[in-house]
């Protein structure tokens, strides 16, 4: 069953000179974690916007969970939750209050949405500053606890943008935690991130997009293997130009060194060449970081050739 289905989805804001969405389609099975891609500006959060009932499309459509999301909104809101990227925490409430309040006005009753708080608070270890002043607390503590205001609705279907933005790795991999007990209960998780990792680890299903248009998708292995004959990389620290690294793959200047994407024969070739010239290099599988790096940044080169 698709949870979410976007067909020919636009939207351009006033005075912009392109759209932030570009007549994408897309779609979401139920049950998994699928994870949103892209450079600053993509599109990512406005897609989030649009499907979760807060901005009205420009053209197009977007069905979630079976409801219009212009048409039924009303009825989708009572089903799904989103953590904004833009949200922040409220002076003076608590991280208890934080999550009481979300809970209450989703309509649970006082005693349940008690017990979801404590759990919500104990899953992102917020327990031993559940009654601080939100004020008082890091960023990163912020972070969490707006977190934890969607971890405990129950709602059939959960966005969150950049969930972990500002979180050190240990609590990433907290909320990580949280996101897989939401998928092991049958929830749909929607999220977008600029962690490779944390989209490697996570996504059952993953898209790449660029100026509002989808790039690649698929499983994070797929996208890995779409990208043709680059299953390796090559980090030259020194004793090759760029030009002459050219002819073993795609070349992308990296902290002050050269990548070479490339296959095993070319890394191979490369390689024995490096020990003739005595070079330093490193060989490793290429990454999802190194895929979308890879295509976005030839999408941005053949835009720039069109101009």
């Amino acid at each position: 069953m698709k949870a979410l289905e976007a067909q020919q989805l636009s939207k351009t804001y006033r005075k912009a000179k392109a759209p932030a969405l570009d007549s994408l389609d897309l779609e979401i099975e139920s049950g998994q974690i699928f994870t949103m891609l892209g450079r600053n500006g993509a599109g990512k959060t406005t897609f989030l916007r649009i499907a979760s009932t807060q901005l009205l499309p420009t053209s197009g459509s977007v069905t979630v969970l079976g409801l219009d999301a212009v048409k039924e909104a009303k009825e989708l809101r009572r089903r799904i939750a989103i953590a904004p990227q833009e949200a922040e925490t409220i002076y003076p409430l608590t991280p208890r209050d934080h999550v009481l309040l979300s809970l209450r006005m989703r309509g649970v009753e006082k005693h349940e949405a008690d017990r979801r708080a404590k759990l919500a608070l104990e899953d992102l270890e917020l327990a031993e500053v559940a009654d601080t002043n939100s004020d008082w607390l890091s960023g990163g503590l912020k972070q969490r606890v707006i977190v934890a205001m969607v971890v405990r609705t129950d709602a059939d279907l959960v966005f969150l943008d950049e969930p972990t933005i500002g979180l050190d790795p240990v609590n990433r991999r907290k909320v990580w935690e949280q996101l897989t007990r939401l998928k092991k209960a049958g929830k749909t998780i929607v999220l977008t991130t600029h962690y490779m990792d944390e989209a490697e680890a996570l996504s059952d299903n993953l898209v790449i997009i660029n100026k509002g248009k989808v790039m690649a998708a698929g499983t994070p292995q797929s996208v890995k293997a779409a990208v043709t004959n680059r299953s390796t990389r090559v980090d030259v620290m020194d004793r090759f130009s760029k030009s002459e690294l050219a002819e073993y793959g795609h070349v992308v200047a990296i902290a002050g060194k050269l990548r070479v994407l490339t296959d095993a024969d070319g890394a191979r070739r490369l390689g024995d060449e490096a020990v003739a010239r005595n070079a330093t290099i490193a060989i490793a599988p290429v990454t999802l970081d190194d895929v979308f790096v890879d295509i976005v940044g030839e999408a941005e080169k053949d835009e720039d050739d069109a101009d």
